[in-house]
């Protein structure tokens, strides 16, 4: 077999449909947040992300750095191994007692990136509950999908937020069956919210396990950041919720929070977990300081939330396609791959605008979109220079902006 040709041959398919994806060569400046510096072809070049998720900026927070900084000094950098054998270290320890208070649960067990959390976790519940059945909404990230289909368990796909559809599948299930309703609570490319409510009450009335994915929320939503279940008042009733210290809290890692056996199951169950080697104690030590930061600093959601309303609103002013996002996510539709890179290119080289196109698989084909993500740093100028570059690159490129 010639194996090169048939590797060229894949890439190809994906250059022919005008979904290649180009990985930018972008250097962050420390404390300047949210411009960059982008190194392209005619050299170094300073520009500004709107595509970032380090929501909040705490990516470059100075308490943060500083915690990381002190971290370096006393313990080094890696961690030494798995958590069982050298790699717990205070900072973890600290870090789980953290989150667990964050999400109002009993305990935490951190993992090296959130699909990492969920991909293990669901994949170990399904091994513990062998004749377990998955509810999952279909709008659920490949993390999610990906954990579900690991050990074979049966999956039903209930249609997104539907919550009708999901009484009709829970109904039709084994009484006896164990079920786990597998859900997020802000779905990242189209920006919508999870029913939460609704979700819980039929998890009681179904007697079914909810595992809720709140990696875009929390931080972002509750009185102390602790998602869109501590703002919607249902967190008591979340058995499991997945998170990451990489979107705002700005820096590396997934956990999931749960009861003290639940967890202890996982833990104890789980390969993902088991056999990886622990994040660096740096990481820990700087997730740690962003988490009781961002707790106590309610005015960093307030401003996202302002930011974010002011975007959509002069998105909305000049007539762009939207989607009707409840949250701090604001997706522009240009429903066209080969579009949508181009004008990524335009708004980068001509603009010194950073943002990537998001298409096929991420979203289905037809509905490629460019996803910015307006952040407390980004003030009113920017937004203005935004707005002004979209419509000159949305002109020179023919591309109707209503509907």
């Amino acid at each position: 077999m010639d194996y090169k040709a048939r590797f060229a041959q894949a890439i190809d398919g994906i250059r022919a449909e005008g979904r290649y994806r180009i990985f930018r060569d972008m250097e962050r400046r420390r404390g300047a947040f949210p411009r960059a510096i982008w190194h392209g072809p005619d050299g170094p070049r300073d520009v500004i992300v709107w595509c970032s998720n380090d929501y909040l900026g705490m990516g470059q927070h100075p308490t943060v750095l500083q915690a990381m900084h002190d971290a370096l000094d006393k313990s080094g950098a890696g961690s030494g191994g798995t958590r069982n054998i050298g790699g717990t270290t205070h900072y973890h320890v600290e870090l789980e007692r953290e989150i667990a208070s964050l999400h109002e649960k009993d305990a935490a067990l951190l993992f090296t990136s959130g699909y990492i959390a969920n991909e293990t976790t669901l994949s170990t519940l399904s091994k513990i509950l062998p004749d377990c059945i998955f509810f999952s909404d279909e709008l659920n990230h490949a993390s999610m999908i990906e954990g579900m289909r690991r050990n074979g368990a049966e999956k039903r796909i209930w249609r997104h937020n539907d919550v009708a559809h999901l009484r009709q599948l829970l109904g039709e299930a084994s009484a006896a069956a164990p079920k786990l309703i597998v859900f997020e609570s802000v779905y990242s490319m189209d920006g919508d919210v999870a029913p939460l409510r609704d979700i819980c009450a039929l998890a009681k009335e179904y007697d079914a396990l909810t595992y809720l994915d709140e990696v875009h929320a929390v931080g972002l939503y509750g009185d102390k950041g602790g998602g869109l279940a501590q703002r919607d008042g249902v967190m008591g009733d979340i058995d499991i919720i997945e998170g990451t210290l990489a979107k705002a809290f700005g820096v590396m890692g997934g956990y999931i929070a749960a009861s003290k056996v639940l967890v202890d199951v996982i833990r104890s169950h789980a390969p993902g977990f088991i056999f990886t080697t622990s994040l660096s104690p740096v990481l820990a030590a700087g997730a740690l300081a962003s988490i009781r930061y961002v707790k106590e600093n309610r005015s960093l959601r307030e401003a996202l939330q302002e930011r974010a309303a002011m975007l959509k609103s002069l998105l909305n002013k000049h007539g762009f396609r939207m989607l009707p996002s409840e949250s701090h996510i604001v997706p522009v539709l240009i429903s066209n791959p080969v579009q949508c890179q181009a004008v990524c290119d335009a708004l980068l080289q001509d603009h010194g605008i950073y943002v990537q196109p998001v298409n096929f698989p991420t979203v289905p084909k037809g509905t490629e979109r460019i996803r910015f993500t307006p952040s407390p740093a980004h003030d009113a100028a920017m937004m203005a220079q935004l707005v002004e570059s979209l419509v000159a690159v949305w002109s020179s490129l023919k591309i109707e902006r209503a509907a």
